[in-house]
């Protein structure tokens, strides 16, 4: 195993991110929810750049007892969503929202003595 320094970690704010290369990979450094995550750039469905994609909320629809529509609201839980095709992953688990066989694949990432840290 090999520990690659990434960023300050001064340098990831909430919600940024920071891609690095290592032999023939590229690794998405994000901040999401407060926490750190290291995920391979390379979307399960096709190969996209699903680290370069948008961060959202999940979207949960609301149904009563009755089971009628209510309306839709935005979870805690975010999404990182492959700019190609759209497909969701959740940034917690790198599971795919739609296809809970796939997932992203993630490394093990560390900060200490302010800097960031990725795990290959």
């Amino acid at each position: 195993m090999e520990e690659l320094y990434v960023a300050k970690s001064s340098e990831l704010g909430e919600g940024e991110r920071k891609l690095i290369k290592h032999g023939g990979l590229e690794i998405g450094v994000l901040r999401a929810n407060g926490r750190l995550r290291a995920i391979l750039n390379v979307c399960p469905h096709q190969g996209g750049p699903v680290c370069e994609g948008m961060m959202i909320h999940r979207v949960e629809e609301i149904i009563g007892a009755g089971h009628e529509y209510r309306g839709m609201r935005y979870t805690d839980d975010l999404h990182l969503v492959c700019p190609w095709h759209g497909w969701e992953f959740l940034i917690e688990t790198g599971r795919c929202a739609g296809d809970g066989a796939k997932s992203l694949r993630v490394f093990p990432v560390q900060e200490r003595d302010g800097a960031i840290y990725v795990v290959v």
